[in-house]
């Protein structure tokens, strides 16, 4: 199947079943940041969009850790950076209809949760189709090290992900 309609069908899955809230125990979270010995202390996040699995309140049981928090924004030529956000901090719409910080202060994350449409055993996933996370994550490997942890529903696994060389692996994936 193409990824266009693994998109399709999964997105269609996602609006219909996300009624329940994606709940997991935090502290299964931390072991494995312990277990990975992922010791950075910046968490890049996400503002759910769409369905996604809801990042906040991971985002903000991390800043209780004393973890510095960031958001994407989106940039022209489909680029996007992390910038400085607290879950007290006001957001901003972009033309996408997504929040984003209005911080203008960029955070490398070394830490990365990363939202996706559909995923496969084999850690690939599949976004919107813009690029902007594999684009993100390679720029970021060149210079530092990054741990990348996906969020999703259990249904959004499916067999498996077409690839192609621009495509960057997840370190892990996290469903409910």
């Amino acid at each position: 199947m193409k990824k266009s309609e693994i998109r399709k069908q999964i997105l269609k899955i996602r609006k219909s079943k996300t009624r329940n809230k994606f709940k997991f125990n935090f502290n299964n979270l931390i072991n494995l940041l312990k277990k990975e010995k992922i010791t950075g202390k910046t968490v890049g996040g996400y503002y759910p969009y769409n369905y996604e699995v809801d990042a906040i309140k991971i985002l903000e049981d991390f800043e209780k850790k004393d973890y510095s928090i960031s958001l994407p924004k989106i940039k022209k030529k489909f680029q996007m950076n992390f910038f400085k956000w607290s879950t007290k901090d006001p957001l901003t719409i972009n033309k996408f209809g997504i929040p984003e910080p209005i911080s203008d202060k960029i955070i490398y994350p070394s830490i990365l949760l990363v939202p996706l449409v559909a995923f496969d055993k084999h850690l690939n996933r599949i976004g919107y189709g813009g690029g902007f996370y594999d684009r993100y994550i390679k720029k970021l490997k060149k210079s530092k090290k990054i741990f990348t942890i996906g969020l999703a529903y259990p249904f959004q696994k499916v067999k498996k992900i077409p690839i192609d060389k621009y495509d960057i692996r997840l370190d892990f994936i996290l469903t409910n």
